[in-house]
């Protein structure tokens, strides 16, 4: 007699996998086949979430053994205090190497020159990829997801950067049943994306199962903030507020954190994780799109900032 084993008895099955384990499953196999095609890759480290859950994901891949990876960060001069503070204290307490790319460094040398609206955040790219070619990395870790921004959907897992750190979408290549191509010629280096198919409610209620750490000010606080284009940015030297912009202390969160001067602040009440993950299930708007002014210079922003060789 045949017995008929209908979907749900299937999807039931005590080994198969959640939708997070999934996931978390796909990350560690890219962490782990980075390591055995690549002799010098290096994980994006900003001390966002994004980031500290790539941090996570890789201590997982090679426990109990050291993450075989140092990080970098490209530093504006213009980050949030309470992010650079968590960004140092994890470096210290996993016993990591901190590369650090300062963009203050290249405005001081006549390389940069600010720009009039203050953000430096479209500065990031020159010091990241001379960083990239001086310390020889040829495989570099970043946070981006899919579901954060267009330009960021057409990235495959692994892509490629010519020897001047400049993204081709032409040049992408296929990557049917996990099979990643990490060939490369002397110069160029490939991005790596592991989080790629996560969404940011999917970063959050896994950050909440793993019960991760994160800076404080991606939960609802008290903070002085004055309003610019429709966005609460935060008070501070990098040239805000200007005259006629209001201060006021507002109950706020940010959903993703870069410059603050492009990364405004949300209102709420969010003061916990549940709070937070039930905000951002009845979000309509991605994280980026809601908060992020350098996304919003031009309709193909993000895609011009790309070729030219940033995140």
């Amino acid at each position: 007699m045949t017995t008929v084993v209908s979907v749900s008895e299937e999807t039931d099955s005590p080994y198969a996998l959640s939708h997070l384990d999934a996931l978390e499953s796909e990350a560690v196999h890219i962490f782990r086949e980075v390591a055995g095609e690549f002799e010098r890759p290096v994980i994006l480290f900003s001390g966002g979430k994004d980031s500290i859950l790539m941090l996570h994901l890789a201590l997982k891949a090679f426990a109990p053994a050291p993450v075989p990876f140092s990080l970098l960060h490209v530093d504006t001069g213009h980050n949030f205090p309470e992010v650079i503070e968590y960004r140092d204290r994890v470096v210290a307490e996993h016993g990591l190497r901190l590369h650090v790319a300062s963009v203050q460094d290249y405005i001081d040398r006549g390389v940069l020159k600010e720009r009039p609206d203050g953000t430096r955040n479209p500065l990031q790219t020159v010091p990241l990829t001379e960083k990239i070619q001086q310390e020889r990395f040829d495989a570099v870790f970043g946070g981006g997801r899919r579901d954060e921004e267009k330009a960021r959907a057409k990235e495959r897992v692994f892509s490629l950067r010519d020897e001047f750190s400049q993204w081709d979408p032409r040049r992408q290549r296929p990557e049917l049943w996990q099979l990643y191509n990490g060939r490369h010629a002397p110069g160029e280096h490939v991005r790596v994306f592991p989080l790629s198919n996560w969404t940011e409610l999917d970063v959050w209620q896994y950050i909440a199962r793993e019960n991760i750490e994160l800076p404080q000010i991606y939960y609802a606080h008290e903070r002085p903030v004055f309003n610019r284009g429709g966005m609460w940015l935060t008070a501070g030297d990098w040239g805000g507020p200007k005259d006629g912009e209001a201060v006021e202390t507002r109950l706020v969160r940010y959903r993703t954190v870069g410059d603050m001067s492009c990364t405004g602040a949300v209102d709420s009440d969010a003061t916990t994780i549940e709070k937070v993950i039930a905000e951002i299930a009845a979000s309509r708007l991605t994280e980026r799109g809601a908060t992020r002014a350098d996304d919003k210079l031009s309709e193909a922003a993000m895609e011009d900032r790309k070729r030219e060789g940033y995140f």
